[in-house]
């Protein structure tokens, strides 16, 4: 009969140095891991879905505001105002501003969007704007995340199907459940060396649709910027699938490359793009087909493109019957099939945002009711911005219509 066995003391020794080292890696592990420095705080209560308004108010107050330095337009959707300063997400009530929710990293926010009736929050981390959360409007809680190389500083766009995130020499887009379905322009580790059409070009902006990518990029050697028309979602995400793409002629100087141009919008195989004055030449919305060749230009009046403001994608809404963009001096009506200037609204501070049918857009002291099909001005709201001029961004929530002015959000209500 074998004798029982015994433990030794170096048995034991060696049993608790093992149970030592592994909490000590797991510990390790946790301090440098996102789950160290991360806080979620889902809401008890999910935000319900808001009302689509059905009128609009004869006049608006101030209900009530808060900071949102990582928005540079109000990001509203499902039923929350969601703000991002520092590294907290927080989802709002709109009726009074109270946080339902938030979602807290100690990492500095590049970005935050709404799409899919999520809320996209982009941080940065040592590659750049690269770590991306997805968070339930309603509830805060956490969906897909993902991360990949980035640019330092980056812009999020969506277009109902895809998220774009672009910086200066890189972009990706991303399906609802953060899968990356094009990767274009610098590639620090490409798998296929020759995947990429191009490279060391500037991007300069970009525009999508459920069927189009355009982007507009400033290459090496060329006279002028390059317009190139991709597939959002190539079979590889690393080998973008080209329609097309040329030197945008009006963008050739006599000294050179034009700058200031800039996508305006890719609406189904249409591109527009601004075009600054230059040569004589007036400021025009050149229009491109989905093979990124030429079709149309369509000159502006001098003071229309504001030299001091680049337009980005924010700065373009689609409003009912049109595309409403502010130029930096004014807001000007695209139409949705042509993509032609059809009337404009001088002085404007922003775009604006669609209510009960009107578009309402920001001006010096209100907020101006616009029929968007003939651009006639119905009436204005008074809005007093306590001595705030500059540029305002609007989206409605329910019957609340959202303010942003700098660094902070408005929430106005009818009185």
């Amino acid at each position: 009969m074998l004798a029982p066995e015994r433990r030794r003391r170096s048995d034991i020794a060696v049993a608790v140095a093992i149970a030592v080292v592994t909490v000590l890696v797991l510990a390790v592990v946790w301090l440098r891991g996102d789950a160290h420095g991360t806080t979620s705080a889902p809401a008890e209560s999910p935000l319900p879905q808001a009302d689509v308004a059905t009128s609009i108010p004869d006049a608006l107050i101030e209900t009530w505001r808060a900071s949102s330095p990582a928005t540079s337009v109000p990001v509203t959707t499902g039923g929350a105002v969601v703000t991002g300063d520092g590294g907290a997400v927080s989802g709002r009530d709109p009726l009074d501003g109270s946080i339902a929710w938030s979602y807290v990293r100690d990492r500095e926010l590049c970005a935050v969007t709404d799409a899919w009736n999520t809320i996209v929050a982009v941080y940065r981390d040592g590659r750049g704007c690269s770590q991306v959360t997805e968070l339930d409007s309603s509830s805060g809680t956490r969906k897909a995340q993902r991360s990949s190389d980035a640019d330092a500083h980056i812009e999020l766009s969506e277009d109902g199907t895809y998220v774009t995130s672009r910086g200066d020499t890189r972009m990706e887009l991303w399906r609802s459940d953060l899968v990356r379905t094009l990767e274009y322009g610098r590639v620090d580790a490409p798998v296929n060396p020759s995947g990429q059409p191009r490279t060391g070009c500037t991007l300069l902006s970009s525009g999508s649709n459920s069927s189009r990518v355009a982007v507009l990029e400033q290459c090496p050697g060329e006279s002028g910027a390059r317009l190139t028309t991709m597939n959002p979602a190539p079979k590889d995400a690393q080998q973008p699938e080209e329609y097309g793409s040329s030197v945008v002629a009006a963008l050739i100087g006599p000294d050179g490359p034009v700058a200031g141009a800039s996508i305006l919008v890719a609406s189904g195989d249409r591109v527009a793009v601004a075009i600054p004055a230059h040569s004589a030449q007036p400021p025009r919305v050149a229009v491109f087909d989905g093979n990124a060749q030429p079709l149309a230009e369509f000159d502006l009046p001098a003071a229309v493109l504001d030299e001091n403001h680049s337009p980005t994608a924010e700065a373009v809404v689609k409003a009912a019957s049109v595309f409403s963009w502010w130029t930096g001096s004014e807001t000007v009506a695209l139409g949705l099939t042509d993509l032609a200037p059809m009337w404009s609204i001088p002085g404007a501070l922003g775009p604006g945002t669609v209510v009960a049918g009107r578009l309402l857009v920001p001006v010096p002291g209100g907020t101006a009711v616009i029929d968007p099909a003939k651009g006639t001005v119905e009436r204005t709201l008074d809005v007093d911005r306590a001595g705030y001029t500059g540029p305002v961004g609007m989206s409605v929530i329910g019957d609340v219509i959202i303010e942003q002015r700098g660094d902070d959000l408005v929430a106005l209500a009818g009185s």
